[in-house]
């Protein structure tokens, strides 16, 4: 079983990691409330990156609940999503669904990019 961790070698670091990301986006998973856009990197491991503005969600407490999510989210789902970067963006509104929700989101936005990474390997 791969290392369901999130450590440093699992996350976005550098702007330059970024702007490769939205850059050279392959696939894209939108919804209303966030948007996924990844692409391929060199590694054995996917990478995530958070981009949670103070623009959308007003308050850092419903920031800091929403990176929490995404990361315990991106942590359980990773085995399927090897080998991308991935950006996480949140949308408004996020932060109103709970919390419940908000896992339930993320985990059936993790299951639609894993099924676009399938169809492309295919």
């Amino acid at each position: 079983m791969p290392e369901a961790t999130f450590s440093r070698n699992k996350r976005l670091l550098t702007a330059r990691a970024y702007q490769a990301v939205f850059g050279g986006t392959h696939f894209k998973v939108a919804h209303p409330h966030l948007l996924l856009l990844a692409r391929p990197n060199e590694l054995s491991h996917p990478r995530l990156g958070l981009v949670v503005a103070k623009k959308h969600i007003r308050h850092a407490v419903d920031r800091n609940r929403v990176k929490r999510v995404v990361r315990e989210t991106f942590r359980l789902a990773q085995s399927q999503l090897n080998s991308l970067d991935v950006v996480f963006l949140a949308r408004p509104g996020l932060d109103k669904l709970s919390p419940h929700d908000q896992i339930a989101l993320l985990q059936k936005s993790w299951q639609r990019l894993t099924r676009k990474l399938m169809v492309e390997r295919e």
